[in-house]
């Protein structure tokens, strides 16, 4: 087939690249309203949805770097505003928008708002139960902060009218509704809690949207509830309503005639206890008297056993026993003395000195014949010994051997026994068995045996 020359043929992708810049240059970037719908998270991390209203829809993607920095987790059937450029898909021929931002439109920004409030005060700590003060049980005067012609005020006085009459009532007058809202509200709980003269506040609104309620979501009316010395209870809205202020309250209610019920106790249902206690009372003074009584009439049958007669009569038959048991025992102390000395006598007589003497004196007569017996005996024995030793020490003695002709030469007291120590002229002396002599040393042959 001929093509004429002046066609221009376009391939699929270049007229898909072509397409791209014009949606590109020709509507730049662009802001767009509508509703999610077939909205997926690949595991990508990127997010692929479309963007529709009553009559169309268009698909969108919104990559990973993007969607990361959202406050809010955005799902199928949200209403959002998002800002993004025109773009092809070129693989398919499908025209997109990617999506460089998106925020919740309408209420439901605001119900991100609240979400991301909500998240960061409760990971400070400000919904946790321990931090919550105690409601009084019978508080005498109650403080309520909201609008003086609003429908929650009256609700709350029909309550307390109708529950609890005895405590005084003091309104903090603030706006609950509008852009000056919420300093309003601070304002007069920061007043409630300068003046210092009510037991409990009772935060309430009647039901409303969510924009109407937004007030009771500021920070700042969160901070003011969770300063306040005095005990907060929050009441606003209706049930389904939950505001930042309801969380951080010391008690939150359902409406605010639920607020006024749970800070007071039932007129009726005291009455109750006070009668229930008052029988309680009356039972327990009869209990106490009939004790009383019975205590009583022991005591008198006690004092009754405690007379003076009784008591002197008890007395005089108690001395009558302790002389009996007296004289018993004087009796059984005086037979056992008794008995003890004639034992003593009797042992005193079997020692008597003149009995012990005898025996001692004939003891004495046996050893001292004992004792002359073996003096002789031991006498004789010594003298026999005395003489065998006698003998048998002259036969060692010297003079037994001067006996035999021999004498003792001595030098100077010194017994000489060698010739060769002696010189010429020498003095020496010579015992002989019978006499002694002393002599002048003529000559010393020491080698002649």
């Amino acid at each position: 087939m001929l093509y004429p020359v002046d066609k221009k043929i376009y391939t699929v992708s270049r007229l898909n690249q072509e397409v791209q810049k014009l949606l590109e240059s020709g509507f730049g970037t662009l802001w767009l309203q509508g509703e999610l719908s077939n909205f997926s998270r690949p595991a990508s991390g990127h997010y692929y949805f479309s963007l529709k209203d009553s009559q169309a829809q268009i698909r969108c993607a919104m990559f990973k770097g993007r969607n990361r920095y959202l406050d809010f987790r955005p799902e199928s059937g949200d209403a959002v505003v998002v800002r993004g450029k025109l773009g092809l898909y070129a693989a398919r021929g499908d025209y997109q928008l990617i999506v460089e931002h998106m925020e919740p439109a309408g209420a439901g920004k605001l119900q991100a708002a609240f979400e991301a409030t909500k998240r960061d005060l409760d990971n400070r700590g400000w919904f946790a139960q321990e931090a919550k003060q105690p409601l009084p049980p019978l508080p005498r005067t109650i403080g309520v902060v909201t609008s003086p012609t609003g429908a929650a005020l009256r609700d709350v006085l029909q309550v307390l009218a109708r529950r609890y009459r005895q405590a005084d009532i003091i309104i903090y007058p603030t706006l609950t509704q509008g852009a000056s809202a919420a300093p309003a509200i601070v304002r007069a709980l920061e007043a409630a809690n300068r003046r210092a003269e009510t037991d409990v506040l009772l935060l309430v609104r009647g039901g409303g949207s969510l924009e109407d309620l937004w007030a009771f979501n500021e920070v700042a009316v969160a901070e003011a509830i969770r300063n306040s010395r005095i005990p907060v209870v929050a009441g606003i809205g209706h049930e389904v309503d939950i505001s930042i202020s309801d969380l951080v309250a010391d008690l939150r209610a359902p409406t605010p005639s639920a607020a006024a019920e749970l800070a007071t106790p039932d007129t009726s249902s005291l009455q109750h206890r006070l009668n229930s206690t008052t029988r309680r009372l009356h039972r327990a003074a009869l209990d106490r008297l009939g004790s009383d009584r019975q205590r009583l009439t022991q005591q008198i049958a006690r004092l009754q056993l405690r007379h003076p007669q009784r008591r002197l009569d008890e007395q005089v038959q108690r001395a009558d026993e302790l002389d009996m048991r007296l004289n018993r025992a004087w009796q059984a102390r005086l037979h056992r003395h008794q008995s003890r000395l004639q034992g003593l006598r009797a042992r005193l007589d079997s020692h008597s000195p003149a009995l012990r003497l005898s025996r001692h004196q004939a003891r004495w007569q046996a050893l001292e014949s004992r004792l002359h017996v073996a003096m002789s005996n031991r006498q004789m024995h010594a003298k026999s010994r005395f003489d065998v030793l006698a003998r048998a020490l002259h036969g060692v003695s010297p003079l037994a051997v001067l006996d035999r002709g021999y004498s003792l030469v001595m030098k100077e007291g010194t017994l000489v026994t060698q010739a060769s120590s002696l010189t010429p002229g020498e003095e020496i002396s010579a015992r002989f068995s019978k006499g002694e002599i002393t002599a002048i040393v003529k000559s010393s042959n020491p080698s002649k045996p």
